[in-house]
């Protein structure tokens, strides 16, 4: 019948017919009525001599096979017609290739186009643009280069879609002065460039942050009267989204639609995640409503985008509905959107949750990559809870996955926070052992963890190691070394680093200013610490309560009362609030000079801030001078200031301490180091000890605070 029909030029009816035959392979299940394209083959073979002999039934079998998509089956008639001396046509080859290409079979596509060369067929500019955009996609830039000359010798001449081709590939691996001279060469050769090519030069540029350059295309595009199409807009609104220029991104979007043009899914996924990502929800959310208004479907990554905001801004139960609403519209979640739900979890301290996602992944056969473990690994680490960080580590393993360099320094970062610096050790030797290479990161969270612990030569150590590897230290290091150095004293090393830090034209940020002033005051270097204090203001770091806090006390220890007094004053107009250590250092020092007037005023300016330690320093006072009767009435005044509530724990304390001195100091408070110093270390759970050489106002003080 298809010999019949196609003698009789009814090829469309043989096609028909050919089309009918293949299908009953594809769509039967029955064996025994099963027809195989081999089979099909061969009978055409056997009745080749019916009518007219003619051999392009063979050529329409092959076309058929590939239209359909049994690829492997049309590859094998492609061998057999070979075989046969029954030439395939060129257009039929290049239908193969194309769907192969598309399949990515890049070993088969290969294969094929070496096999119809070989053949005898003659390629066409349509074969060439095939192979070469396949290439380029592959980045294969070598290869693509190599068939663009050859094309070029064998006489077919390129065209756009040839040039297009070589443009994006180059573009894509941002070799962007040589895709430039493949679009001079375009020009050059009498190709005028097409919307494409032209949507391609301004993609390029606007991903690799080349603004104007794009701009300047644009314009170029419309003195060659093309229009800019949805593509153009939605490429620079997604590039202005990236760059947080959500303003300008707003005004194309309006532009856009000024045309007539209509966004579409990208273009609306773009400005949703650029609102997203800049906490403005609720326009977020007026996008996506104005999208499903314009019946423009939320895609998976509109969907992800969506999650990943709410749950950075805490809505995980408006995120949960998002993710439910997502798989009722037939959107099946990907990677990255378990991730952003995972992450949200996580933030909402919802470990079980988190977990129970990762088997909700398992089941639906969706891979957990390294930034997801990742994810996992840093949230049970923020819980302290390592156990379950090995058992996660050990499933990691078991996939076959090996850890990397975010995760083990996420552990060893978590380690050293958790004052576990034997375990982070071992961790970094793992991580080296294994080929690891530690980053900047790593090291800045060893320097760090190792100053933390008061191990600062082995942080310099690390410093130097570092160095050594090739990674230049950062302000993150060099702040971590200059606060460890000055809480070790060694006030002098800390200064040579941080001329370093100036010399290498890094700016220091206020932790290594603070760390700076705190540690010259504790030494006495008063004027050395204003310096740095100007320095600070005249760089525009802002002083913060930390720096107050260290130029309060500070000041007050080396007996410059007055000038911590106008700090105090300073850092009230400029809307830093004070809290109880800054009030408590001073009021200290008013009462060792005998200033009770003004300790009183600083007391009472205290409690109308609703800072209720103040009745720890006010009972150390009257500890001190044997007026222990006056706790009560002190209590019984804080009570009667609104807003202040003092625990049933304080007056506890305060009776304790009133009637038998009981002499209870935190371990940490060591000689000469006050308590505004120490409170931190305070709240972690310390162990309570008598210390006879330690100050009885100051420990008392100490103790209160503590039993609050």
């Amino acid at each position: 019948m298809a010999h019949i029909l196609f003698c009789s030029r009814m090829y469309n009816d043989a096609h028909d017919v050919l089309k009918q035959l293949v299908s009953l392979n594809k769509s039967n299940n029955d064996s025994n009525v099963k027809v195989f394209p081999s089979d099909i083959f061969d009978a055409l073979w056997l009745t080749r001599n019916v009518c007219v002999p003619g051999y392009g039934v063979f050529d329409a079998l092959f076309s058929v096979l590939v239209e359909v998509g049994l690829l492997e089956e049309a590859r094998e008639c492609f061998m057999r017609m070979i075989r046969f001396r029954v030439r395939p046509k060129t257009r039929s080859c290049n239908f193969l290739l194309h769907g192969l290409a598309k399949a990515g079979e890049g070993e088969l596509v290969k294969k094929c186009f070496v096999d119809m060369i070989g053949a005898g067929i003659e390629p066409s500019v349509y074969t060439y643009n095939i192979m070469i955009g396949y290439m380029c996609n592959e980045g294969d830039l070598k290869a693509a280069r190599s068939l663009f000359a050859r094309m070029k010798e064998m006489g077919i001449i390129p065209d756009v879609i040839t040039y297009n081709s070589l443009i994006d590939g180059h573009g894509k691996l941002g070799e962007l002065d040589d895709m430039l001279c493949i679009y001079e060469e375009m020009q050059a050769a009498g190709c005028s460039p097409d919307v494409v090519t032209y949507n391609t030069l301004i993609n390029c540029f606007c991903k690799f942050e080349k603004m104007p350059r794009a701009f300047e295309f644009l314009r170029e595009m419309k003195q060659r009267y093309l229009k800019p199409n949805v593509v153009t807009y939605s490429t620079f609104i997604d590039a202005f989204c990236k760059e947080g220029m959500l303003p300008q991104a707003i005004k194309f979007f309006v532009d856009m639609r000024r045309v007539g043009l209509s966004p579409n899914e990208f273009t609306y996924t773009s400005l949703i995640d650029a609102n997203c990502k800049l906490g403005n929800l609720d326009d977020a959310l007026k996008l996506v409503k104005e999208m499903l208004e314009a019946a423009v479907k939320l895609n998976v990554v509109t969907y992800t985008v969506l999650l990943d905001g709410l749950c950075e801004e805490g809505k995980i139960k408006e995120a949960e509905e998002v993710f439910m609403v997502m798989q009722k519209d037939g959107v099946v979640p990907n990677q990255k959107s378990y991730t952003a739900l995972v992450h949200g979890y996580i933030k909402a301290k919802r470990m079980v949750d988190a977990i129970h996602v990762l088997t909700q992944m398992s089941e639906n056969k969706i891979k957990r990559d390294l930034l997801l473990y990742g994810t996992i690994v840093w949230g049970l680490c923020n819980q302290g809870k390592f156990e379950d960080v090995e058992v996660l580590l050990d499933e990691m393993r078991a996939h076959g996955r090996e850890l990397s360099h975010v995760i083990y320094t996420t552990l060893i970062d978590a380690y050293f926070k958790a004052g576990k610096a034997t375990e982070a050790q071992k961790l970094l030797n793992e991580m080296q052992e294994k080929g690891v290479a530690p980053t900047i990161v790593t090291y800045c969270s060893l320097i760090d963890g190792l100053c933390g612990l008061g191990c600062v030569d082995e942080a310099i150590d690390h410093f130097h190691n570092m160095q050594s590897t090739g990674l230049q230290p950062n302000v993150v290091a060099y702040t971590a070394l200059v606060d460890g150095l000055c809480k070790n004293k060694r006030v002098e090393a800390a200064q040579e680093l941080f001329l370093e830090m100036l010399d290498k034209g890094m700016l220091p940020d206020k932790i290594a200013y603070t760390s700076l002033v705190d540690g010259n005051l504790k030494q006495g270097n008063v004027q050395e610490a204003l310096d740095l204090v100007k320095r600070m203001i005249e760089t525009g770091v802002e002083l913060d309560l930390h720096t107050y806090t260290s130029l309060i006390s500070g000041l007050s220890r080396n007996g410059q009362v007055q000038q911590a007094r106008d700090f105090l004053d300073e850092m009230i107009v400029k809307g830093v609030h004070p809290d109880e250590v800054v009030y408590c250092c001073l009021i200290r020092k008013y009462h060792e000079l005998g200033n009770v007037e003004e300790a009183n005023f600083l007391q009472t300016e205290m409690m109308k801030r609703g800072l209720v330690t103040v009745a720890s320093e006010c009972s150390a006072q009257n500890v001190q001078t044997g007026q222990g009767e006056d706790v009560a009435e002190y209590t019984a005044m804080m009570e009667g200031v609104q807003g202040v509530h003092v625990p049933a724990t304080a007056f506890k304390c305060l009776e304790v301490i009133t009637i038998s001195h009981a002499p209870y100091i935190a371990e940490q408070c060591v000689d000469n180091h006050p308590m505004y110093m120490e409170y931190d270390n305070l709240t972690s759970g310390s162990t309570i000890i008598w210390r006879k050489d330690s100050n009885p106002v100051e420990c008392t003080a100490l103790s209160l605070s503590f039993c609050r």
